[in-house]
């Protein structure tokens, strides 16, 4: 069944519910102990828990999750991915805040850890076929006691292979040497690859079949050679910057970037719902120190 708010409040309107739907989701094939695999477990009703017949762990089936030793009820976790997965532009700590009833603290980190669930596997395969490629710059604070470059926006980098997935990232510089390594990390050497008329990419030419179109010469589109897809998908991401979350810190961008992704990339997904709630229960916990830790 597709999710939408009002069955999400009538199916999953008590703890009971919530817990009954995620060993559903984690166990399908049966109750197993997380830490040796035996699926000969005890049911310990009061504390909604369960003990393995065979090493005595005792477990519930949140642990070793994202959801582990949280305080806030599960249903209000499931509000809270149900709003960041069906908002295109994504919601801010400040309204789920307010549409929770918790701290703004709480709905931070609440936020950051559904981001982390998000997160795609490192081991995700090449690009191929047809891939846009397109630098940006996001955010960014005006310093007028610079000359030059007064304003300071951090760079980012994304791909979008046509008909398939996209990816981003924030980079240092937008040099040949940056831009060009990610594109030959990230995308097979059989693939087309489009991009606009920056000097770093002409050096893919040797690699790939690289098509390009002159922006500065107001040309957009030449037959089947353009980046209007991956432009597309900026423009959706900074507008949910400017109407939703007002403004993002350099340190936490790849994880605004992996909600997007995550997003745009399950738009046509009815049950995006139901497999981020898979991502988080395979997630490790996130803790809240890791997050304010300062950067080097």
């Amino acid at each position: 069944m597709e999710t939408n708010l009002i069955n999400l409040i009538e199916r999953y309107s008590n703890e009971d519910k919530c817990r009954q739907y995620l060993e559903g989701l984690r166990w399908h094939g049966g109750i197993k102990c997380p830490r040796c695999g035996s699926d000969k477990v005890s049911r310990i009703t009061k504390r909604d828990q369960y003990d393995c017949d065979k090493c005595r762990y005792q477990f519930s089936v949140t642990a070793g999750s994202i959801f582990h030793d949280s305080h806030l009820p599960l249903w209000k976790w499931f509000l809270a991915v149900y709003l960041m997965t069906e908002s295109k532009k994504g919601i801010s700590a400040n309204q789920l805040k307010r549409s929770l009833a918790i701290s703004y603290k709480t709905a931070w980190y609440l936020c950051h850890r559904i981001r982390k669930a998000m997160e795609e596997a490192t081991n995700k395969p090449k690009l191929n076929g047809t891939v846009e490629v397109d630098e940006t710059y996001v955010g960014g604070r005006y310093d007028r006691r610079r000359e030059r470059n007064a304003w300071e926006k951090q760079a980012v980098v994304g791909l979008l292979q046509r008909d398939g997935t996209f990816e981003a990232k924030a980079i240092p510089t937008v040099s040949k040497q940056i831009l060009t390594g990610i594109i030959r990390k990230r995308i097979d050497k059989k693939a087309t690859v489009m991009t606009d008329e920056l000097r770093a990419y002409k050096s893919i030419d040797d690699t790939y079949k690289h098509k390009s179109v002159n922006h500065s010469a107001e040309e957009w589109v030449c037959g089947d050679v353009h980046t209007n897809g991956i432009e597309s998908a900026w423009s959706l991401f900074k507008r949910s910057i400017i109407g939703s979350y007002h403004k993002i810190s350099s340190k936490h961008l790849d994880a605004y970037l992996d909600e997007f992704e995550w997003r745009f990339n399950g738009r046509e997904n009815p049950y995006l719902f139901r497999d981020t709630l898979i991502r988080l229960l395979n997630s490790p916990k996130l803790e809240f120190k890791e997050l304010i830790r300062k950067t080097a």
